[in-house]
């Protein structure tokens, strides 16, 4: 059994995962281990074009068990979800921001940007390092480096 750390257990479940996301033609878009309550729970977020359905959850739900039941490196007794990133997915990589050019998001960052923390719109382009989107009051450029948090916003 290795030495638990909540960043050691999200490494070695992606490591356990990838050959299922390959097989089942998916994406990985996050995996969080964090205590809920009084419970540790094991999150998993998939995707893929088209987005999934209830028996992709249950594929990589079911197949993850297995695996890690059989690795047993996480010492906590643990709930496992699998599920889709839903309609606010999280935008983590420079390949999210792509793929979501022309959609609305909301974006937190760790400094100021011409004043602001906190930016709402639509991504307009994503170049090597900076994200370009265009609110109700302007175009702002964000540089990739100091984006904290982000994600798709729901519009009606």
């Amino acid at each position: 059994m290795i030495e638990e750390t909540t960043e050691l257990v999200i490494e070695k479940v992606k490591e356990c995962l990838m050959p299922l996301i390959n097989e089942y033609g998916l994406e990985l878009v996050d995996v969080e281990f964090k205590t809920s309550g009084r419970r540790w729970l094991l999150r998993v977020f998939i995707d893929k074009e088209g987005g999934v359905v209830l028996s992709d959850c249950e594929n990589i739900s079911r197949e993850l068990s297995l695996i890690l039941d059989v690795e047993d490196f996480i010492k906590h007794p643990y709930v496992l979800e699998v599920s889709s990133p839903g309609l606010t997915r999280p935008l983590k990589t420079r390949q999210d921001f792509v793929r979501s050019i022309g959609k609305p998001c909301r974006i937190l960052t760790s400094e100021k940007i011409e004043n602001k923390n906190e930016f709402k719109g639509k991504i307009l382009d994503v170049r090597e390092d900076e994200i370009e989107i265009k609110g109700k009051i302007g175009v702002f450029t964000i540089p990739i480096y100091a984006i904290k948090k982000a994600n798709l916003e729901f519009e009606l």
